[in-house]
């Protein structure tokens, strides 16, 4: 029970629980690599299929291996938590989608949205009639026919739901690694609102929320919030896009108000909108990390979700939308703060923090104070990968700096002759030496 895919939505809750803050690397059943797949082409996958993060199954199609969960959870817990501060209740919806509901909307048919993976029923060889199903790419319509069950009247307003769930995407360019597959999870939010009023509130709210995140993910400073099309819903939709050279998008940033607009928008009509006139912006591509989309009352119309105000008149609830996929973070944050060696990651969603090599030498005592290093480790609860592997030190190097946990700490016959410990920062490369005392109070 240590690979999860994408496709299992219902583990890595568990997981977030369940995993140890320590592991010795001699019983991870992963191995790194030193070339990636040569039909791979993405910064961001080769690098995490040569560290043991994923395993690529087929095309836009990836397995979390032991580390990549750990990073993957680590993405989600931070996204949960921001989330519930702004008022979410998570759940968790089906992947199975009855195709009646998305025909009221007019979302069912290829025509109309044509990344639908659908499937039929059957019992044995035959197909029943009448029995085909979808997969869900999203679920703006389950959750409006749910919440008719739960919202009658203004007092049942504000709601807003989240949830982490596999979504499957019939997508024609899985070719980004990890940032654009056929199957993965999102975080998608979902805003149920009286009147116009509160929902912007909200978004507002959200899009702050969204900056923490991006922040925390280390990121922050490369993500701009970006001015992008609102479709039919409304004349802007934000998306949240992160300066890479892997980006799909072009976007053109505002430096005096670190936001920017999408190149889809970028006209002189908008440009005049947002004040931006004869304002020099700066072209970027980037990788879309995040977005916040206005959905008006569409839904709630095509489906009937409405509620009574204070003189019992029938409204429509206005709703929006919000996605994060925390895979796509993760590919972005290998994409962009990897090193010629391998990954970078910060450490708020690092497998490890520390990074423990053990350089005995076939040393004992070298090699006892190590185990004894750990084991203090480990009963403070601090989070390790201990190397304990029987390997020359230059391939263990080589491993931490492909894996890329933020701090490494040496035992070697030179530590234990000067009693402290060599700690070795992965982003700089700096080197000092520290006392048992100060690495296991820090």
């Amino acid at each position: 029970m240590i690979v999860v895919s994408f496709g299992n939505s219902a583990l890595f809750w568990y997981y977030s629980l369940t995993m140890s803050y320590t592991l010795r690397q001699s019983q991870l059943f992963t191995k790194t690599r030193k070339e990636a797949p040569k039909d791979e082409v993405s910064k961001n996958a080769q690098l995490l299929i040569r560290a043991g993060y994923i395993h690529k199954e087929m095309a836009g199609v990836y397995t979390l291996l032991p580390l990549g969960l750990r990073v993957f959870n680590n993405i989600i817990e931070i996204i949960r938590e921001e989330m519930n501060a702004i008022g979410g209740q998570e759940m968790s919806m089906t992947a199975l989608q009855d195709p009646a509901v998305w025909k009221k909307s007019g979302r069912w048919e290829d025509a109309e949205v044509d990344v639908w993976f659908k499937t039929n029923l059957h019992s044995g060889d035959k197909y029943h009639e009448g029995s085909e199903l979808g997969l869900a790419n999203t679920h703006e319509e389950p959750l409006t026919i749910l919440l008719k069950e739960h919202i009658s009247s203004y007092k049942d307003l504000p709601k807003y739901i989240y949830q982490f769930q596999t979504k499957f995407r019939n997508e024609t360019r899985a070719k980004s690694g990890i940032m654009r597959t056929r199957e993965f999870v999102m975080k998608d939010l979902y805003s149920f609102n009286k009147d116009e009023e509160g929902f912007r509130d909200f978004y507002e709210s959200c899009a702050e929320a969204y900056t923490k995140i991006f922040n925390r993910l280390g990121i922050g400073d490369k993500t701009y919030r970006t001015f992008a099309s609102g479709g039919s819903f409304s004349k802007f939709s934000d998306e949240f896009q992160t300066v890479s050279d892997a980006g799909e998008d072009l976007i053109y940033i505002n430096e005096a108000t670190g936001t920017a607009i999408n190149k889809e928008v970028n006209t002189e009509e908008v440009r005049k909108d947002l004040g931006w006139e004869g304002v020099t912006l700066k072209e970027e591509k980037a990788i879309e990390v995040g977005n916040i989309f206005p959905l008006g009352t569409k839904y709630s119309d095509a489906l009937g979700l409405t509620y009574k105000n204070e003189e019992g008149k029938e409204i429509p609830v206005v709703m929006g939308s919000y996605g994060i996929g925390p895979a796509r973070a993760m590919g972005t944050v290998a994409e962009i703060l990897s090193d010629k060696k391998g990954l970078v990651w910060p450490e708020s969603i690092s497998p490890f923090t520390y990074h423990l090599v053990v350089l005995d030498n076939g040393n004992e005592e070298v090699h006892a104070d190590a185990e004894r290093l750990f084991k203090e480790m480990e009963t403070r609860g601090i989070s390790v990968l201990y190397d304990d592997r029987d390997v020359r030190a230059g391939e263990k190097f080589a491993d931490a700096d492909l894996i890329g946990i933020p701090k490494r700490v040496i035992v070697s016959e030179k530590t234990l002759a000067s009693g402290e410990y060599e700690l070795v920062e992965r982003k700089t490369g700096s080197s000092s030496f520290v006392h048992e005392q100060e690495l296991l109070h820090s």
